[in-house]
C-alpha cells in the first residue's frame, strides 16, 4: 500500500511540474497544449476555488493507513511538503 500511494504523490508532483513548466513544451511543440491547456485549467481551478483534487485523495486514503509516527519516508518527507505547502 505503501508503493501505491508514493506512486500517487510522484504523479501528482509530476502533474504540478508539468502545469507550471509545460507551457515551455507548448513552444516546442504546439499538441502538448492538447494536454497543457486543460490541465493548466484543472490546476488553477484547484488554487483557486479549494476543489480537490483526485491525486490529493488518492495520496491520503493509502497514506494515511501505512504512518507511524516519525517514520516518514523519502516522499513523505522531500515531495509532500512541496506539493502542500
Amino acid at each position: 500500500m505503501r508503493l501505491l500511494a508514493d506512486f500517487v504523490v510522484v504523479f501528482h508532483f509530476l502533474f504540478i511540474v508539468f502545469v507550471v513548466a509545460g507551457g515551455l513544451l507548448v513552444l516546442r511543440w504546439r499538441r502538448v497544449a492538447l494536454v497543457h491547456v486543460p490541465s493548466t485549467l484543472w490546476g488553477l481551478s484547484t488554487e483557486f476555488f479549494g476543489c480537490v483534487s483526485p491525486h490529493a485523495a488518492g495520496e491520503l486514503a493509502p497514506s494515511a493507513r501505512g504512518r507511524d509516527g516519525y517514520d516518514v519516508g523519502f516522499i513523505e518527507h522531500y515531495i509532500l511538503p512541496v506539493i502542500y505547502r
